[in-house]
């Protein structure tokens, strides 16, 4: 009764033309005015209008385009101002060019540990001799030899011999007590050349030192460059640097220079851990900033499959540091395509003018000697646009973030402390409203990825990989189109005769709420991204406040939308900045991440989850518009059309244009296998050509080009062999777990690997020790598998505790330069009691990567016939098998 005589008194008021309150009570489902018809004035008379469906789409769709626009110019704008520069670009790509002409540089290849290594030294002594006379150089050619674990790809450890790091000190001619340390490594995966990882960066660090070198201004701290000569081989030269080396205790920071595409922006994507004076110095220095600390936690979130040299000096070293990545053009990293003419000179220019101006200023500041002393606290630091960076202490973000939030409780809390009814009224109609927004992203995810499933049963997986609009067609279109269509379906059938002034206000406020929340969990967590949630709170109250009387008096008016654009323009404008940058790194990955993950559902949550964010604060215009029949048909259109594109076949995954090529990537393996009992004799043996595809397709596409290559020759996994009997040169099974062998002719490598058992100690509690000598090719892999009721306990590797692998397997990485003696190492295993099948399996796998037992001719010829839009990369191997 109460609530019925309310509305008669607000009906009276409405027919009088008496002002409505600033802020209304709900209306609530049905109410109409005196006529019988639903209220579309405020008080005064004056027309509420409407947003116009064509235009209000309009609008919409040419503000994101034009943000769209603005963000390409940003990330394609590399230098911020022309001028004279100290560093000179021209010089470090002729050694760029001279380093990539020796070839692929794979660790333990003449290229790589003499061509390479006399290049840079000749180089570095050409340095020397005109530098100023205020510096002192000094070289040291260090060959370490190490084990360490390591929890990559699921965990396993490594054993390098004899391989090289190049290490040039600068320092004023008096000595210094403290470095600062600048990393790059010169050797390449194989057979690629290597420009952007990491040859670029080699040569940036070249003319920086000639750079300094000549300077006649002092250096209060030395400079320590260190090219490394096996960061591929998972990081091991950096490892035997930092632990090994007699400068590295001068160390109090480093650089760390590397690559994830090719060309491009570098981006500062780690810091730390903690010394926020490290972005301190970045943000003083770089004259050409690009830094996120959302990159950095998304990296450090073991989402991205990769690593850097950056683990190596903060785990093993304890030093903090910078980590910064080439990331244009994933496409080609790691493949044949990574050639220096793809590296534009403008963005070797911003990397030396950045990197020069770090060392420089961390080579003469009073805080490198007291690094410990301003180490605590983390730091909030993205880029504007690449103009500047804003940095700040991750606590006082956290003031900040809940200073927003009690802004926006109190707005919101002055709309529920009104009468009783009407603040009850208005936090149940604001919680349906919520239970709407998450009912339409709930059944928008579904569709998407149902969409995306489906897209991946019929083979058509990847249709944008060469085509990156076609997912915004594709997914993009289907995920409006279903968020349009739930608040469609709400407002038509729930809000029938419901104010649509107010269910603007009403969504909004949804939107405000929910980016509140995400604000106070991810704070909560401890993770400086909250900033971003922050930018989507503070920005669009403010531009409520400022707008709120234009909205009152005269409704969704063109004049309020473009204010309301602007007001949004800056979280709008920084979330596509984002967006991009992470599209720009995750597309490219998609095409390296293994069989078993489907890219498209990845790629479809990802836009899913960007569609949400954008709409957040449109939604409202949903209710405020007349209609949205006409964006819906045409949503659904475009969906229709892409979709029956993609499921014909018209979108090719892979490109071999030579301006912009976008290959598939496939490991090609001529094996030998053996596999010898308890008592040494051979129980099985074959020989195949195995084949992987790093992508989700498998080798779908290649089988019309080679049809022996087809799914009868599937590889079927020796159970009782650990990694199912193949030469996985890494870990990572569980990402290829789709793989085909193709019978071939046995091989016979010139090196053959040398497998000994050298001693059997019994040892206490039941202990066996087992002592072996593996002498081999550069590069081996060995595997070990305790049998049942068997377990290794120890060995003499890495900190001495087994690290065992995804699956259960024990698998270490080995990798020697030139000259090194054969590997010895023991394990020991505990075993209840002796068993007739022994009590432990350990295989030892060869690769061949150079050389002339790289390619037998079965496998080269094999190679020839992939077509031209695919990168193969091949190589010789063995596989034995020994039980003890």
């Amino acid at each position: 009764m109460e609530r019925g005589a309310a509305v008669a008194v607000r009906r009276l008021r409405a027919a009088g033309g008496e002002r409505v309150p600033r802020v209304p009570p709900p209306p609530g489902r049905g109410e109409k005015d005196p006529g019988g018809k639903r209220r579309d004035c405020p008080a005064g008379g004056s027309r509420w209008r409407l947003l116009p469906e064509a235009r209000g789409a309009l609008l919409v769709l040419l503000y994101l385009l034009a943000l769209r626009a603005l963000v390409q110019l940003s990330l394609r704008q590399l230098l911020r101002r022309p001028g004279p520069r100290d560093f000179s670009a021209p010089r470090a790509r002729e050694y760029l060019e001279n380093i990539t002409a020796v070839g692929p540089r794979t660790v333990g290849s003449p290229e790589n540990e003499i061509l390479t290594v006399n290049y840079l030294l000749k180089q570095i002594k050409a340095i020397e001799i005109e530098s100023s006379d205020a510096h002192k150089i000094s070289v040291d050619i260090q060959r370490p030899t190490g084990s360490f674990s390591i929890d990559f790809l699921g965990g396993f450890t490594s054993y390098y011999a004899n391989i090289t790091n190049v290490v040039v000190k600068l320092e004023p001619r008096s000595g210094a007590k403290h470095a600062v340390l600048s990393n790059c490594h010169f050797d390449s995966v194989p057979n690629t050349p290597g420009a952007s990882d990491d040859a670029v960066s080699c040569s940036v660090m070249l003319e920086i030192l000639n750079t300094l070198s000549k300077s006649s201004d002092p250096l209060q701290h030395a400079v320590i460059f260190l090219f490394n000569g096996a960061e591929e081989n998972i990081l091991q030269a950096s490892h035997g640097f930092i632990t090994q080396h007699r400068w590295a205790k001068s160390i109090r920071a480093f650089i760390n220079l590397e690559a994830a595409g090719v060309g491009g922006k570098e981006l500062v994507f780690q810091t730390g851990p903690e010394n926020p004076w490290l972005v301190q110095a970045y943000v003083f220095a770089a004259k050409h900033p690009f830094a996120s600390v959302v990159a950095q936690e998304v990296f450090q979130s073991g989402i991205i499959p990769a690593d850097t040299d950056f683990r190596i000096y903060r785990d093993f070293g304890n030093i903090p540091g910078i980590d910064l990545a080439f990331i244009e053009n994933g496409y080609i990293y790691h493949t044949k395509y990574d050639t220096p003419d793809r590296i534009l000179t403008d963005s070797i220019q911003r990397a030396g003018d950045n990197i020069l101006g770090m060392l420089k200023y961390l080579a003469t500041s009073d805080k490198l000697a007291k690094s410990f002393d301003y180490r605590h606290g983390n730091v909030v630091f993205f880029d504007v646009f690449g103009l500047f960076v804003l940095a700040y202490p991750a606590r006082v973000g956290t003031i900040m973030n809940y200073i927003i939030t009690a802004v926006t409780v109190l707005y919101l809390g002055k709309k529920i402390l009104q009468p009783r009814n009407r603040a009850i009224n208005y936090m149940k109609e604001l919680s349906v409203a919520f239970g709407f927004t998450l009912l339409s992203w709930f059944s928008t995810l579904v569709t998407v990825l149902i969409v995306a499933v489906f897209i991946s049963l019929i083979g058509r997986s990847l249709s944008w990989y060469n085509h990156f609009y076609v997912s915004i067609f594709l997914y993009g279109t289907a995920a409006a189109a279903k968020l349009i269509l739930v608040h469609t379906l709400a407002k038509k059938f729930y809000y029938k005769n419901t104010n649509e002034q107010y269910l603007g206000e009403m969504f909004f406020d949804v939107s405000l709420l929910v980016w509140s929340i995400a604000l106070v969990l991810i704070t909560q967590l401890g993770l400086c991204s909250a900033f971003v949630c922050a930018m989507w709170v503070a920005f669009p109250l403010l531009t409520k406040l400022l707008i709120y009387r234009e909205f009152k008096q005269k409704g969704a008016t063109i004049r309020f939308v473009m204010i309301y654009m602007l007001g949004m323009f800056i979280p709008y404008l920084y979330i596509m900045y984002l967006t991009w940058t992470i599209f720009e790194m995750f597309i490219p990955i998609m095409g390296r991440s293994g069989t078993e993950i489907p890219p498209d559902v990845v790629l479809a949550a990802f836009i899913l989850s960007s569609t949400v964010i954008l709409s957040s604060y449109f939604l409202n215009f949903i209710y405020l518009a007349k209609s949205t029949k006409k964006t819906l048909i045409t949503l659904t259109t475009v969906f229709g059309v892409t979709l029956i594109l993609v499921c014909s076949g018209v979108f090719f995954p892979y490109s071999s244009d030579s301006a912009n090529p976008k290959p598939k990537r496939v490991f090609l393996q001529h094996v030998s296998r053996r596999f010898y009992g308890l008592n040494g004799n051979l129980v099985k043996s074959d020989s195949g050509i195995w084949i992987n595809g790093l992508d989700y397709a498998g080798i779908s596409h290649i089988t019309p080009h080679i049809p022996e290559l087809n799914d009868t020759i599937r590889t079927n996994c020796e159970d009782k062999a650990p990694l199912c009997g193949f030469p996985w040169i890494l870990p990572v099974h569980f990402l290829l777990r789709k793989n085909w062998y193709l019978p071939a002719a046995e091989i016979s490598p010139t090196n053959p690997v040398h497998f000994k058992l050298l001693a059997k100690e019994q040892m206490r509690w039941d202990s066996m020790k087992l002592t072996f000598e593996v002498s081999g090719p550069s590069h081996m892999s060995l595997y070990i598998r305790p049998h049942e009721r068997s377990t290794l306990s120890s060995w003499s590797l890495g900190d001495g505790t087994p690290v065992a692998s995804i699956g259960g397997d024990y698998f270490v990485f080995y990798a020697h330069g030139l000259q090194a003696v054969a590997w010895r190492f023991w394990i020991e295993l505990k075993a209840a009691e002796k068993h007739s099948d022994g009590m432990v399996s350990l295989a030892i796998a060869a690769h061949y990567f150079f050389g002339e037992d790289q390619k037998s001719p079965q496998l080269y010829a094999l190679m020839e016939r992939f077509p031209n839009w695919t990168f193969p990369s091949g190589w010789v191997c063995t596989y034995d098998l020994f039980v003890f």
